[in-house]
């Protein structure tokens, strides 16, 4: 192996509380190196843009707003680009971390739009040297009566259609989804037959806590959610959604993946009540579906069996290889790996800061 990712290699982006974690391998995925970047910084995501292997990280401190870096050598060097990443002076709100990134597909290198915090949703056309905010997400009617969840008010995750790059969603913490359909013009919440326990009304037209959202690039109009209340699908693109949580152990967890390869295999990781936020019975298990939710299995082979553990909102990530990997970071550092699907894991690193993401990408 070389000491940079070269073509073909699988790469790991692991954000943590203390830093950026790149793993890389060849394809069959067993012999991992790795390189640590941002130093002190809370790395909340980072996502890998294939048309120029660029991967750009959403990074956070104390002291300083979030920033989003890029790099287009791997780590070797970092440039910092969040020129005009923030709400208008006259506005009440700051940008004042950053969530998540998503690049734009069928776009062309450099566009990517980025979830913030306070919650918003800004756009870059020029690799992140400048932003401008979507403001019919970021001044929506609703946004008024938005309310934090337990991490805040957030755009958490973006999804865009690829077979339609003006179909763009996001999951707001805790405001529930969104969808737009015109490129980020006007957005309408898609949150019908999804449940709201923790409010006077149960069924509102906004106000769910979302906790992870997902689509398959091959079947674009069936998505999925993880929330507060619930495992949900909808074969509409979001218009009605239908509870799919029968089988696991508990309604509440915060990941999500979906097989690379087969848009009917689905993965979550549930946890105990809210309060309590670890794996059921102290024991590390994710569950996997192969109809789309109809019927769950537990994945316990190579996780230990006392463990207490939380995964967090973007802990879990499938890659692209011929034989789908899935990857788990937990809160306590641990990295899970299964290179067969989730039949069998191993544990890929340990004592890392905790992990805040995990995502993945393919050199090309």
């Amino acid at each position: 192996m070389s000491d940079a990712p070269k073509k073909g290699d699988v790469v790991v982006m692991v954000g943590t509380k203390k830093g950026g974690f790149l793993f890389w391998s060849n394809p069959a995925r067993n012999d991992w190196q790795r390189s640590l970047h941002h130093r002190g910084w809370m790395v909340h995501h980072m996502t890998h843009d294939p048309r120029d292997n660029s991967i750009y990280a959403a990074t956070n401190s104390g002291t300083l707003d979030g920033v989003v870096q890029r790099t287009s050598d791997f780590g070797a060097t970092w440039e910092r680009r969040s020129e005009k990443l923030d709400f208008p002076a006259e506005s009440e709100h700051r940008v004042r971390k950053v969530w998540h990134l998503a690049a734009k597909p069928n776009g062309s290198p450099g566009h990517l739009y980025a979830g913030v915090e306070r919650a918003g949703l800004f756009a870059t056309e020029d690799f992140g040297a400048t932003w401008k905010g979507l403001d019919g997400l970021n001044n929506h009617e609703h946004s008024k009566n938005w309310q934090p969840g337990g991490g805040g008010l957030m755009v958490h995750t973006i999804l865009v259609d690829p077979q339609d790059p003006n179909r763009i969603y996001v999951a707001i913490s805790a405001a529930g989804t969104y969808r737009s359909d015109d490129g980020g013009k006007t957005w309408t919440a898609k949150n019908k037959n999804v449940r709201a326990d923790f409010m006077p009304e149960k069924f509102p037209i906004f106000g769910q806590c979302v906790h992870k959202l997902a689509l398959h690039p091959a079947k674009s109009n069936v998505l999925y959610q993880q929330n507060h209340c619930g495992v949900y699908r909808s074969e509409n693109r979001g218009d009605e959604w239908t509870e799919i949580t029968e089988g696991l152990p508990s309604q509440f967890g915060f990941p999500f993946a979906i097989h690379s390869k087969d848009p009917d295999t689905i993965y979550v990781v549930p946890l105990t009540d809210d309060g309590n936020r670890v794996v059921p019975e102290d024991r590390m298990t994710v569950w996997r579906s192969r109809n789309r939710g109809e019927n769950w299995e537990p994945l316990t082979k190579g996780l230990p069996d006392t463990a207490h553990l939380t995964i967090l909102r973007e802990g879990m990530a499938v890659d692209s290889a011929e034989s789908c990997g899935v990857y788990v970071g937990t809160e306590t550092g641990q990295l899970f790996f299964s290179p067969n699907e989730g039949d069998r894991w191993e544990l890929m690193a340990d004592m890392l800061p905790p992990i805040y993401s995990v995502s993945t990408g393919s050199v090309a």
